[in-house]
């Protein structure tokens, strides 16, 4: 397959500053929702004049739209190396993924997570044994097994971690981790929502049982989802949805239904047609752009050097230093509210970053006390998070260290003054 250089819609989007001056933005918010890929808009584009609903129409636009649809999903399922058993089902997002996974558990089923995931990797299950915040990449290990020893008689058990966090960028060892799920009778869920956007995943050769992610974070538009992964679970559950498209047949009483296997199963309505269409492509823009991975790098290693530079800047880490991680950074600003400080960004140099607590209070709020202890000084109780992608630029990340240097250099002198 060629090489394809990968374009973002928006990357001369202009904006105005406090002085009255135009600046291009610098979007370094890819975490919360990366820029729509040109090719992703393209693929909509070239739809549209054939819109119609898919599935079960004989006319040219629905069959046309039938195939499109479905093609999308053998492009999602070549991008994630699904098993050939596996199931694709369009979603509208990770958590909505996650909840579907939730609904479809085995009954009795115990699933053990870490109190540092996501909101949506947290809050949907509904018998959850949760580990706390690991001190480091080996009490990650440690405190899987001890926890699968010791639910071993306790009934079916997901593990359901992170692949990358979206608070940290650091990657988790999600290999391992299957391996370790797997020994112990366990299957493995992963929220993939920051990891697949930066990295090639493979469910085959990591062993993920299933993986969830979000189009939005993707370089998709918003509103397209999926969970990949087993069929059997999925095929035994109750439908996420009742309603037409998940039905073989609906007799005379309405308790006289047969549902569909596979992933009609858990689509029923009319589907997001476009929505898959355009994650497919940005699937496919990315398996045929390697050297995304190494430019984000070199970018993340210029930003976080310039942090690790600044007097009073602490960046939020889990793990190690050196820990791999993809393009997100999160820090604190000794003594500066995180909300002025992105306010300050914006205003001021036209940067767009997040601040928050990033839908992971829990290890948000650990972080930030980690951070106040090495700076030696008190932290707002929220963080401020850059996080990079595909049209960010050497120039974006070099404005927000100086914006950065700048507000934090002033509020110094207004300190002494």
């Amino acid at each position: 397959m060629p090489t394809i250089a990968p374009v973002v819609l928006g990357a001369d989007l202009p904006v105005r500053l406090s002085d009255g001056t135009t600046v291009t933005y610098a979007n370094l918010d890819y975490a919360a929702t990366a820029p729509c890929l040109a090719a992703a808009a393209d693929a909509v584009n070239e739809l549209l004049p054939w819109y119609a609903s898919v599935h079960r129409g004989a006319g040219a636009a629905s069959r046309r739209c039938t195939l499109a649809y479905e093609q999308s999903r053998q492009t999602v399922a070549d991008f994630l190396d699904i098993r050939p058993d596996d199931h694709v089902i369009f979603t509208r997002n990770t958590t909505d993924a996650m909840n579907l996974l939730a609904r479809a558990l085995p009954s009795h089923t115990t699933v053990v997570t870490w109190a540092g995931e996501h909101h949506a990797n947290l809050l949907p299950w509904p018998r959850v044994h949760c580990l706390p915040v690991p001190a480091d990449l080996p009490a990650v290990v440690s405190g899987l097994t001890r926890a699968l020893a010791d639910l071993r008689s306790a009934g079916p058990v997901l593990v359901a971690v992170t692949g990358a966090s979206n608070v940290t960028g650091e990657v988790w060892p999600i290999a391992e981790l299957a391996e370790i799920a797997h020994r112990h009778g366990a299957r493995i869920a992963v929220d993939a929502a920051q990891l697949a956007p930066h990295r090639p995943v493979s469910m085959t050769d990591a062993g993920i049982d299933y993986l969830a992610l979000s189009g939005h974070k993707l370089y998709a538009p918003f509103g397209a989802g999926v969970l990949a992964g087993r069929a059997d679970w999925l095929d035994a559950a109750a439908p996420y949805l009742a309603g037409g498209g998940a039905t073989r047949h609906v007799g005379d009483e309405a308790a006289e239904v047969q549902w569909h296997v596979g992933p009609a199963r858990h689509e029923a309505g009319t589907p997001n047609l476009l929505g898959a269409v355009a994650l497919a492509a940005a699937c496919a823009t990315l398996a045929a752009s390697p050297a995304v991975l190494a430019h984000e790098q070199d970018l993340l290693k210029r930003l976080r050097d310039g942090l690790a530079a600044l007097p009073g800047v602490a960046e939020l880490r889990t793990f190690d230093v050196g820990h791999d991680r993809v393009g997100i950074v999160s820090f604190a600003v000794a003594e500066q509210r995180a909300t002025e400080v992105a306010h300050r960004l914006a205003a001021d140099h036209g940067i767009g970053v997040r601040d928050g607590l990033f839908c992971a209070h829990p290890l948000a709020r650990k972080l930030l006390t980690d951070a106040a202890e090495r700076l030696g000084c008190p932290t707002d109780r929220y963080a401020i998070r850059a996080s990079i992608g595909i049209g960010t630029t050497v120039a974006h990340v070099d404005r927000l260290l100086r914006g950065l240097r700048e507000i934090v250099t002033s509020s110094r002198a207004a300190a002494r003054r």
